[in-house]
């Protein structure tokens, strides 16, 4: 079942075409790659299904409804959560009051923060889940980069996500963490049938975790499937991966 589904997506500033009649869909479970080089039309992608940005073309629709129009809360509020290439968490603040800060914004309501503040199972378990229950009274600014993408991806799930949107996830991390948490991503993905719709620069943790990779360049989209097919596309190799098809 699609969690997501992008139509003939368009955007433009000025006279450069950001966005040119993108279409795709992320199903539940899935994690699907969106790669492409500098200045392809990523970010803009993700603006536009994130509602920082009003698409001069095409639809967004999430489990088939369009939630073109609304802001980037209320589509938080219907399920579309982000993670962003720098770590986003407030390093003064622990790990647990992180999560807890964004199951209580979650919340909304006055009689829900008073009962969740007491509440810490759903903090624990979430926490559990990423590994990092046993650093959770550790103040953020004193861990390791590795780990604060792991508090970060906490903080997506407080809100109960069924599309997660999430930029370039395992950058600034070392080779070997980036392949542990995207194996992470994964099966918190599959269990909980989250829709990931990721980028990423490291093509060996797109070729190693994606289930299917589009690839943008000049705002449009040139190439759609397996891995193995996107990595074997003529177009592809000459236009962006070159020799990293080779060694992913």
């Amino acid at each position: 079942m699609n969690v997501l589904a992008v139509n003939g997506l368009s955007k433009s500033f000025g006279g450069v075409r950001a966005v040119e009649r993108v279409s795709f869909s992320v199903a539940a479970g899935e994690l699907l790659a969106l790669i492409g080089p500098n200045g392809a039309g990523k970010t803009t992608c993700f603006n536009l299904i994130n509602g920082q940005l009003r698409p001069d073309a095409g639809e967004v629709l999430l489990h088939e409804r369009t939630i073109l129009g609304l802001t980037p809360w209320q589509r938080c509020r219907l399920g579309v959560g982000r993670t962003f290439q720098v770590a986003a968490v407030f390093g003064s603040m622990t790990v647990r009051e992180n999560v807890e800060v964004a199951r209580l914004s979650h919340a909304r309501k006055l009689g829900s923060f008073l009962s969740s503040f007491h509440s810490t199972d759903r903090t624990n378990e979430l926490l559990a889940r990423v590994g990092m229950d046993a650093q959770a009274d550790r103040p953020c600014a004193e861990l390791a980069y590795g780990d604060l993408k792991r508090v970060e991806f906490a903080v997506a799930l407080a809100a109960s996500p069924r599309l997660l949107l999430m930029d370039e996830p395992t950058a600034g991390m070392a080779a070997a963490e980036r392949h542990l948490l995207m194996e992470l991503i994964e099966r918190i993905s599959k269990e909980s049938g989250i829709a990931v719709l990721f980028t990423e620069h490291d093509m060996d943790v797109v070729f190693r975790h994606a289930n299917r990779v589009i690839v943008l360049a000049d705002g449009e989209q040139i190439a759609q499937g397996t891995p193995a097919e996107v990595r074997a596309d003529p177009l592809v190799r000459r236009v962006y991966l070159g020799e990293a098809a080779d060694h992913a």
